[in-house]
């Protein structure tokens, strides 16, 4: 499995990404995770939506918590076309505890914890700590990636309206 350095750190950290560097126009890799229930979701089961996939480390963190709740608030205005997915190794109990907490309503949490599927194949796992870093990709109807940040450092929060703007101009 190809290894990457360089590209992001923890409070000044560097740490090592696993899996392998995509960029826009790539074909987004399929994956496969499971949902609050344990059941499995694909990436075909979002079929001609446009995606905005927030892969962050732990729901259970601050700059998680207030990312997956800007989300869910910018969500609320979206088209029905664009659906929004975060992704952590969280397990499905404790993100499904979370959301409840959070009154998250219109962000679909979804755990990679069993197979590191979505970690290896988007290239957001981190070696050292067996977390997803914090990235954001847009892919639209047909699955190609039209847009993509990793967050140089952990600690802060992404460039939402970049990827709002993104997405909005797929639909």
């Amino acid at each position: 499995m190809e290894e990457r350095s360089g590209i992001i750190t923890f409070q000044g950290n560097p740490l090592t990404l696993v899996g392998k560097e995509l960029k826009p126009g790539n074909a987004a890799p399929g994956f496969r995770v499971v949902d609050n229930g344990l059941a499995p979701v694909t990436l075909d089961d979002f079929a001609g939506k446009i995606k905005i996939l927030s892969a962050v480390p732990s729901l259970d963190t601050p700059v998680c918590d207030t990312e997956t709740r800007r989300f869910n608030k910018e969500a609320a205005a979206l088209p029905d076309k664009i659906v929004v997915l975060t992704i952590s190794m969280d397990l499905p109990f404790a993100q499904a505890r979370w959301c409840g907490a959070a009154g998250i309503d219109r962000v679909k949490t979804l755990s990679d914890y069993q197979e590191c599927s979505f970690a290896e194949a988007y290239g957001v796992l981190i070696k050292e700590l067996k977390l997803l870093a914090r990235a954001v990709f847009v892919v639209d109807a047909d699955n190609t990636i039209r847009y993509l940040q990793i967050v140089p450092e952990i600690t802060e929060e992404p460039d939402y309206d970049a990827a709002l703007n993104a997405a909005k101009a797929l639909v």
